[in-house]
Formats: C-alpha cells, structure tokens, sequence
C-alpha cells in the first residue's frame, strides 16, 4: 500500500472503530477475513483481553472448504457455543469496515442461531 492509501485506510478504521466499543458484559465480536479463511473473537476492550475466538483453521471443526459461507457459519456456532461456557449472551459486532454480506453475515446468522444477542 501506499503511504497516502494506507492513511486514509487507518483514518477510516479509527472513525469506525470508535463507535464500537466492547466490554466485559458486552464484548465486541470483532471478524477477520482473508482469501482463504475467517477468524472471530470476543474481545474485552476495557481490559485488552480475547475472551473467546474460533476460525476456520481450529481442528474441533470439520470444514472441507474453509473459504465459502458454510464455514463461516460453523465458525459462528463455535463461537456461540464457547461465548455460553464463559456466560457471554450479548455482544456488540464489528464487522471490521467490511459489508454486511456474505461470509461476514453468514457467521453472524451462526452465531445468532446458537444463541448469541447483537
């Protein structure tokens, strides 16, 4: 990236970034995709910890294909599932500056059927 692109680039997350803001009753679940897989976790911001996290790389799943909307699906259930040992019911979603489509919503709508509250 250029140094100008990569500017407004951090410009743009802090701007974002700002109005989420997660804490130890309301973690933010914060979601990474890259070409080949998706990563989520829970993050306390308050106190700087990952509470819980989950990806398409984690042994625990069975994914053939670790870059397509089932997947990401799996990757929210797991992510409900470890939220529930830890009390977690509420949380706040960051999507990472990305739209609200595809891989990003299908973990969303997995992690909603297993329980999780936005």
């Amino acid at each position: 990236m250029k140094k100008r692109i990569k500017k407004l680039y951090i410009q743009q997350k802090k701007r974002y970034l700002k109005k989420i803001v997660g804490n130890l009753e309301k973690p933010r679940l914060a979601v990474f995709r890259s070409h080949k897989h998706i990563y989520a976790q829970l993050i306390d911001d308050q106190n700087g910890h990952t509470l819980a996290f989950s990806s398409t790389l984690s042994k625990t799943l069975e994914i053939t294909k670790t870059s397509d909307q089932k997947a990401a699906y799996l990757v929210g259930q797991e992510l409900a599932k470890k939220a529930k040992e830890k009390e977690i019911t509420t949380i706040v979603f960051d999507r990472g500056n990305k739209p609200y489509h595809g891989r990003i919503k299908s973990l969303a709508e997995g992690a909603r059927n297993d329980g999780l509250i936005f």
